[in-house]
């Protein structure tokens, strides 16, 4: 087991390092936790296809990673988080922002709660809701987040319908795609104009990823 965490950790390591991120040591345990716990809750529970802790750290932690330059300081809610993606990696990550990870599936919502318990992430919290009813005054975000993040969730449009309540003026929303990213952007989410679209690189994998940027213009 030594040897398979030694294994995970430098996997992790050389990923982080080469995303350009400073994470110290604890930090590192922390998202290794994470993937330990994820991959227990796993054998009983269907929260992701993915098996192998050693894809775990490729395809959730450093996918997730690779929006921590987009992130800021602010207020952050993760819609769609699923077993906590990219929420609680962000959340490690960026210590100074406050994270609220939604989704509308309880048993996943449960585990999400028992990571942040585990972890001991106190700029995290977790909400069951569906998107397009997040309640803002329960999230202590009446007036809008910062930013939204989704990934792999639904069309950009769709979520722009979704989230467009979540976020605050001048708020944006941040989508994690494929390669199918430019073809979305034939229509713009009704109150949304496009700051970016940003190719992102995942150490290890060599899938096409891509991060929609747009930003709530009313």
């Amino acid at each position: 087991m030594q040897e398979v965490d030694a294994k995970l950790h430098a996997q992790l390591a050389s990923g982080v390092e080469a995303l350009g991120l400073d994470l110290d040591e604890a930090r590192l345990k922390q998202m290794l936790r994470f993937v330990s716990e994820l991959e227990r809750w796993n054998q009983s529970y269907n929260l992701t296809s993915i098996r192998l802790a050693k894809d775990m750290v490729t395809r959730h932690l450093l996918d997730s990673l690779t929006l921590v330059p987009f992130i800021g300081t602010g207020s952050v809610v993760d819609i769609g988080t699923g077993a906590g993606l990219p929420g609680i990696p962000l959340a490690i990550a960026v210590p100074e922002a406050r994270f609220t990870l939604v989704d509308s599936n309880g048993k996943k919502v449960r585990f999400v709660r028992h990571a942040i318990r585990t972890l001991r992430l106190s700029n995290a919290r977790a909400v069951q809701s569906r998107a397009e009813e997040l309640d803002l005054v329960a999230c202590d975000a009446e007036a809008g987040f910062d930013v939204v993040v989704a990934r792999a969730l639904a069309t950009t449009n769709t979520l722009g319908q979704w989230c467009r309540h979540a976020l605050a003026t001048n708020g944006r929303l941040l989508a994690m795609k494929g390669p199918q990213a430019q073809s979305e952007m034939d229509q713009t989410p009704d109150g949304f104009s496009v700051v970016a679209i940003h190719p992102l690189t995942v150490p290890g994998l060599t899938a096409q990823r891509q991060l929609i940027e747009l930003e709530k213009t009313v």
